[in-house]
């Protein structure tokens, strides 16, 4: 299996090093992706073609990982090109026909940073370094949280803006993955998502919202487990 891994908002390529090095340990391939996330004028289309590109044209067996709002982006990609199946992250999912933000999906967990994240004159979005660690890294390492969070890219939202070019769910086999202590993404909706949009059961794991920093060998069986049933 070659899983090609999409993230989230705010993120880079980098956020999956250590669980691309546990796939491998497994004898699995990868490849991460960068999203432009902090260019205005980037939604789907282009986060879909960046997907597309970045996919080695010899893999076989593609397997497509959306970690949060790259639930967006995913399904789009494999409608447009060979995929074995997809795989939701702690993720949103489209809905045919709405924007993301028109959906009024209740993703909220009820936890409250103490500094959360502010809009920027841009019009962008930004976290400050402890409310990303208290959000999204609560269950990491002290020194990879905190790497994590500096690393972190201001986040433009036309993805969530726009009406998904998704027109119709692509006919591949799906899991959705959740995390029982997810301060991003609630649970309920995550449960929701699965069984209404994609028609799964969805895979409870330990831990909050970066499960590729806390739990990246955990993470990494349960990604082999779905893509083998």
């Amino acid at each position: 299996m070659h899983f090609v891994l999409v993230h989230g908002a705010y993120h880079g390529a980098w956020c999956w090093d250590q669980l691309r090095a546990e796939l491998e340990r497994g004898g699995h391939a990868s490849t991460a992706v960068d999203l432009p996330c902090d260019d205005p004028d980037a939604g789907a289309e282009r986060y879909v073609d960046e997907v597309i590109h970045a996919i080695p044209k010899h893999a076989n067996a593609v397997v497509l990982v959306g970690h949060s709002m790259a639930g967006l982006t995913i399904p789009v990609a494999a409608s447009r090109t060979r995929t074995a199946m997809t795989i939701y992250l702690c993720a949103y999912t489209p809905v045919p026909g709405l924007s993301f933000d028109a959906q009024h999906a209740e993703v909220a967990t009820g936890f409250e940073s103490s500094k959360p994240a502010f809009e920027n004159p841009d019009g962008s979005a930004s976290w400050p370094e402890e409310g990303a660690i208290e959000t999204f890294y609560h269950d990491c390492a002290p020194d990879v949280a905190r790497s994590a969070a500096r690393r972190l890219r201001p986040q433009f939202w036309k993805v969530t803006q726009e009406v998904t070019p998704l027109r119709q769910w692509p006919a591949v086999p799906t899991a959705y993955i959740l995390c029982a202590e997810d301060r991003a993404v609630s649970r309920a909706y995550s449960i929701q998502a699965a069984r209404r949009q994609l028609g799964t059961e969805p895979v409870e794991l330990p831990g909050g919202h970066s499960p590729f920093l806390s739990r990246p060998r955990v993470l990494a069986q349960a990604l082999v487990r779905a893509a083998s049933r």
